[in-house]
């Protein structure tokens, strides 16, 4: 009968050292394997700079890219080569851009994805003279309820803004 108890606490200390462990420091840019060079490479000048759990994002999105099919991993690498050409400010709208898309109901983000293909439809030049017009101001409403670019109407998306970030 003692044993239980016995058993208890000493999976409990187990289980809380665990956690409390410092989570392993991802790999600096010179310690990654070939394979991860060539698939991160567009993230090669920004890589020693990026906040562990971006780094552990990103390992974990070259994990997976082998299984790609080819047309995913061009959509990856595109997004990636997009990505870094953002500015921190332009990432971190992004983000949270992003986080508001996740939480919007299925029915509202069907209806952003069809504006989305709809504008990627038009022809290069249309897209182009869209994403050049002037933006109004937006509302203070707008504002606080900013929609990703992918969401946007199709006259406010710029052409260089990518499609729903990989990044999660």
């Amino acid at each position: 009968m003692a044993k239980a108890p016995l058993a208890l606490a000493l999976w409990l200390c187990i289980s809380f050292s665990a956690l409390a462990a410092p989570q392993k420091k991802p790999p600096a840019w010179v310690e990654l394997t070939p394979e991860q060079h060539q698939i991160l490479a567009p993230l090669a000048a920004d890589w020693d700079k990026l906040e562990p759990a971006r780094k552990r994002k990103w390992l974990g999105i070259a994990t997976r890219y082998p299984k790609m099919k080819p047309d995913e991993q061009a959509r990856v690498q595109k997004r990636m080569q997009a990505w870094v050409k953002l500015t921190p400010n332009e990432r971190r709208d992004a983000r949270e851009r992003y986080k508001k898309m996740e939480k919007l109901p299925p029915a509202k983000k069907e209806t952003l994805r069809q504006q989305w293909d709809e504008y990627n439809r038009l022809p290069e030049q249309e897209r182009r003279k869209l994403g050049s017009a002037p933006n109004k101001a937006p509302s203070a409403a707008a504002k606080a309820l900013a929609t990703p670019p992918a969401a946007a109407p199709a006259s406010q998306v710029s052409p260089a803004t990518p499609a729903p970030a990989v990044a999660r």
